[in-house]
């Protein structure tokens, strides 16, 4: 959930995750740190990390990941107004809201993290790629369950790649959790959650644990 909000607030500096206990992207940071000194000169990940929490400047210059999710999410094309606004038809959330109350039936309900010209730029491209929304209204029995609201809302991710043990439940909860708050925010019921994964895989070194778990 703190993963879900450092999106939604447009963040891609990890310094946020870390000073509230999510450490699942530490690693990337670490790697892109790794990656510009020589071995002799490295601080460790765990001194890297607390640097991060201790040192304004250092989190600043090594915290930031690129344009990764949050980034592509609110600020698209990296126009930023001065008052720190962004520009609505280039924040992808504020518009999806906005095209939610305005314009429910609409097939262009979509959010892409897919930026072609920045990929580059990123420590990581992004694995979940995009997502759809998609509404209707709802049944007469749903309107007694759910009074005040009369439509329904489905998400639909599409994935490019999914480490199936370990990642794939962190995207169901997410996506999960994003379509129950845009639901909130536009007054309709959360539907259905639907996941398009490509290139579904499980990694060696965690076939011992899924064996465990499906045991």
């Amino acid at each position: 959930m703190t993963e879900l909000k450092w999106f939604l607030r447009g963040d891609t500096n990890i310094k946020f995750l870390v000073d509230n206990n999510c450490n699942i992207w530490n690693g990337d940071a670490y790697k892109k740190y790794h990656e510009a000194f020589p071995e002799t000169e490295m601080l460790s990940q765990e001194q890297f990390i607390n640097l991060i929490k201790t040192d304004d400047e250092f989190a600043k210059k090594w915290g930031d990941l690129g344009p990764i999710y949050g980034k592509q999410w609110r600020d698209w094309d990296g126009r930023q107004e001065r008052d720190g606004s962004y520009d609505m038809s280039l924040d992808q959330i504020a518009n999806l809201i906005f095209q939610l109350k305005r314009n429910p039936d609409s097939r262009r309900l979509m959010v892409n993290a897919w930026n072609v010209g920045e990929l580059s730029e990123m420590t990581l491209p992004p694995c979940h790629y995009g997502f759809q929304v998609y509404t209707r209204l709802t049944t007469r029995e749903e309107k007694i369950v759910n009074p005040g609201k009369y439509r329904a809302i489905s998400l639909m991710w599409n994935q490019r790649s999914v480490d199936t043990f370990l990642g794939l439940p962190f995207n169901i909860a997410s996506y999960a959790a994003l379509l129950c708050l845009i639901a909130e925010e536009v007054n309709m019921v959360p539907d259905q959650l639907i996941g398009n994964l490509g290139d579904v895989h499980l990694y060696s070194n965690h076939v011992d644990q899924a064996t465990e778990q499906l045991s």
